[in-house]
This record gives structure tokens, C-alpha cells and sequence, in this order.
């Protein structure tokens, strides 16, 4: 075996083993900051009914506003996560049309186009209005 064989062979596991490291603290990390932010609307809607006397309602119109923030975040997302499909479809679309002799491969663009456009189909006509 080389020097060369030797290193990889080394540094191959090495990095597999850090990238899977740093994954999990990252997604540990998130769940508690999560939890955390959970912790804190809850105990401020709490404080939010407890100090005033219609606080129930004044409590009920912070969560109205936090899932109609909420709502129009999932749109947005789902927009984008059309338009980068149907962008995605385009452009594999025209890749395969320049490299492969063969047109009918270059058919295969048409699958995350159509997806893209089905989501953006449904966010425009068939998807919840503000």
C-alpha cells in the first residue's frame, strides 16, 4: 500500500466521522433552541392572560397573528419550492439536450418541472388565501 492509499484510507474515515459528529450537535442544537422558543411563547401568553382582565382574549389574538405568520411561511416556502423544481426541470430539460444524442432522454426534465409547476399550481389557485 502507498503513502498515498494510506492517507485516504485514514483521512477518509476521519472525515466521515467528523461530518456525522458536527450533523448530530447541529440538529441536538436545534431542538433545544426549538424547545426553547416553545418555552418562551408559552410562558409569555401566559403572562399575556394573567396580567389583563380580557386577557384571554388579547392571548387568543397573539396565536391568531403567531399561525397566520406561520401560514403565510409555509406559502412562501411552498412557492419557492416550486419555482426552484420548475427551474430544476428547465435546466436538466436543456442539459440533456445538448449532451445526449438521443432527444428523447432529454424528456426526463419534464418530471421536476411538472412538479415544480403542480406546487406552483397549488400555492396560486387551489392553496389557502390571506
Amino acid at each position: 500500500m502507498t503513502d498515498e492509499h494510506a492517507a485516504v484510507a485514514i483521512l477518509l474515515p476521519v472525515v466521515i466521522v467528523s461530518v456525522f459528529a458536527f450533523t448530530s450537535i447541529a440538529t441536538w442544537s436545534d431542538a433545544r433552541r426549538r424547545e426553547r422558543e416553545a418555552f418562551y411563547r408559552s410562558e409569555t401568553l401566559k403572562r399575556i392572560a394573567e396580567s389583563s382582565s380580557p386577557g384571554g382574549a388579547a392571548a387568543l389574538e397573539v396565536i391568531r397573528e403567531q399561525e397566520r405568520l406561520a401560514q403565510h411561511r409555509r406559502r412562501d416556502d411552498q412557492r419557492l419550492g416550486g419555482l426552484v423544481a420548475t427551474a430544476a426541470g428547465v435546466g436538466l430539460f436543456v442539459f440533456l439536450r445538448g449532451i445526449v444524442p438521443d432527444r428523447s432522454v432529454s424528456l426526463v426534465g419534464l418530471i421536476p418541472f411538472l412538479v415544480g409547476l403542480a406546487l406552483l399550481a397549488h400555492t396560486f389557485v387551489f392553496g389557502p388565501k390571506d
